[in-house]
């Protein structure tokens, strides 16, 4: 396990609940393009790889595919079992899945690879239990970020607050461009073949102590720096905040943050 790996599964420790209250509201924008880039339909045997809690699982079983779902998080895996009961949800870490070759039409992961110290190792892993001629598709935050990806970042940075020595980073040599063409370098060098990808933005409208609450509970790396700093740095961050929200407050209050995500799918 990466030191990123393991920053990993101390930030998301216990967080199913505030995540499902915050980053999920986020994160579920870009699920109906990753399911159809999966091409998920009516009893396609897809699997949900860092499941978090269910955003894309509910969305598949809409759909009606046969869909099992994974996550390394005990809390996520619960959350997501309690919005998807007609999905089998299991604990799981990549690169190591627990599931034979070839098991799934279709693996998909919004966002996984986001929160993975060895992101080849992942889609290699995920290209293993997908079948022969299936899809697998992902997601990952584009960079560099969008004004509202952001916010919360240069409200910590003039706030002076640092990065605590546990907040890790993905080692130089496994790291990808979060780019279109990068994702795809990914894929093509984890062996999937017609691969393609697209940037996918969006404004996220929400509420300002909403959008606040993610970082303020610890969710993200952002959060563990932000709460890293002790009751004194979360008020200092929180007060350059208050004033860099006035760049996307609209007349009704909500805050419109654009955001981008590359999404790129290959066939096994």
């Amino acid at each position: 396990m990466t030191a990123f790996d393991v920053m990993e599964r101390r930030i998301w420790d216990g967080q199913a609940d505030a995540f499902a209250r915050t980053a999920a509201l986020l994160c579920v924008r870009t699920v109906p393009a990753l399911l159809d880039a999966a091409g998920v339909g009516a009893g396609t045997r897809l699997l949900d790889v860092g499941c978090g809690t269910g955003n894309v699982t509910v969305a598949a079983l809409a759909r009606g595919a046969a869909v099992r779902a994974v996550d390394a998080e005990p809390d996520m895996v619960a959350a997501t079992r309690r919005a998807a009961p007609g999905a089998e949800v299991r604990s799981g870490t990549l690169p190591r899945l627990p599931y034979p070759d070839g098991e799934f039409e279709a693996v998909v992961g919004n966002f996984v690879l986001n929160h993975v110290g060895r992101p080849l190792e992942a889609l290699a892993e995920m290209r293993r239990v997908t079948r022969p001629g299936g899809t697998v598709a992902v997601t990952v935050w584009q960079l560099p970020g969008t004004p509202g990806q952001a916010l919360v970042g240069r409200a910590a940075q003039a706030a002076g607050l640092t990065r605590p020595d546990w907040v890790a980073t993905v080692d130089e040599e496994r790291d990808f461009a979060r780019t279109p063409d990068g994702l795809s370098a990914l894929l093509a060098s984890a062996g999937f073949a017609d691969v393609r990808s697209a940037t996918h933005a969006w404004d996220h409208r929400v509420d300002p102590e909403e959008w606040w609450a993610g970082p303020a509970a610890g969710i993200g790396a952002i959060g563990g720096m932000v709460t890293g700093a002790g009751p004194e740095g979360v008020a200092a961050a929180k007060r350059e905040y208050d004033v860099l929200c006035r760049e996307f407050l609209a007349d009704d209050g909500l805050l419109t943050l654009p955001h981008a995500a590359v999404l790129a799918q290959g066939r096994v």
